[in-house]
Order: structure tokens, then sequence, then C-alpha cells
């Protein structure tokens, strides 16, 4: 019997932002809160977990969408404004959370 290979996507259901530590988190059988906690030391430590998950967000395609060789700029753009987006609405649910 041949299995479908595994392939690595950014989470739709399991997404805090992006849906990259969700994706990386289900491609590696791990919790995906574990590899947040892991890109937040990176970002706390070296700097270098924001722009990691930035590039991850522009490279990895989105779970459930068919790739049909966008350009860079068009993946780029894309992503960017999920990431606004995600951002947005957790400021507001924050803000929410504090009155």
């Amino acid at each position: 019997m041949a299995t479908t290979p595994k392939k690595l996507h950014r989470s739709q259901t399991n997404r805090m932002i992006a849906g990259v530590c969700g994706g990386l988190g289900e491609y590696f059988g791990i919790d995906p809160t574990l590899v947040r906690v892991v890109f937040a030391v990176m970002t706390v430590f070296w700097g270098a977990g924001l722009v990691l998950y930035i590039a991850l967000a522009i490279i990895i395609p989105l779970e459930g969408v068919k790739e049909s060789a966008p350009s860079l700029g068009a993946r780029t753009r894309g992503a960017a404004e999920e990431i606004k987006d995600s951002a947005k609405k957790f400021a507001q649910d924050v803000k929410s959370k504090k009155e």
C-alpha cells in the first residue's frame, strides 16, 4: 500500500496569526504550542524568530489551497495581508479583554 507523503502547509484550523506554528506542529507530530514557545524564545533572545516566522509564512503554502505557481510577490502580499488581519484581530481581542 502506498501512503501519501506528508506535506508541509500553514494550518487553517490551528492558527494564531498565519498558521505557521500549527502547520509545523501537524507536520512534525508535536504540539503547536511548543512550536510557538520556540519561536517566542528565538524572538526574545536572538531576534530571529520573527524574521523566520515571516519568511515561513511567505514560503509555506496555506492548507487546502492548490498552488498554481503564484509569483513570490503575490504570495508575499497575501501572507502580509493575512498577518496584518490576524494581528488586528488579536489586538482587538486583547483590548476587549482589558476593558
